[in-house]
């Protein structure tokens, strides 16, 4: 193998590795999130504003605005708690006590979640089901609908 020959495969390997680097970079710098029970947060929630989080807890005290998408509500894990904020259409899981995973940035204000970041699971859906009744209970008992305005 004669000398350019050679230069020219390593450049071109330099340049080729240097592109997929660069595409990497700039395709996990933006969808980067840090998955965090909120306890894990909110023992120092300073260290965590503005950085795009998804935060795993229990739903509490759920309002919603009358006539409006606009929810406030609590997200609990561990003795700790966030308010947090949303705009739009929640999942039919979402409840008082159901277990979350919201996606959004936390400010002194509370937690934003972003658009379509709300994801509840319906604690009834993984219960062990008996004969004549696979999928176990239809829902949990003592979960209380909220519907008050702000």
């Amino acid at each position: 193998m004669s000398g350019s020959k050679t230069v020219k495969i390593a450049i071109s390997t330099l340049v080729l590795g240097l592109a997929f680097s660069a595409m990497l970079y700039s395709s996990l710098s933006e969808d980067t999130q840090y998955y965090k029970h909120v306890n894990e947060v909110m023992t120092q929630p300073a260290n965590w504003y503005g950085k795009r989080l998804q935060l795993h807890g229990h739903a509490s005290d759920i309002r919603r605005k009358p006539d409006s998408l606009d929810y406030r509500f609590d997200v609990a894990y561990g003795g700790q708690v966030v308010r947090a904020n949303y705009t739009g259409i929640v999942p039919d899981t979402f409840k008082d006590g159901s277990e979350v995973v919201v996606k959004g940035t936390l400010g002194p204000e509370g937690f934003v979640v972003e658009p379509n970041g709300v994801m509840a699971k319906c604690p009834s859906k993984y219960e062990a089901g008996s004969p004549g009744n696979p999928g176990g209970a239809s829902h949990p008992a003592g979960v209380k609908q909220t519907s008050a305005a702000n």
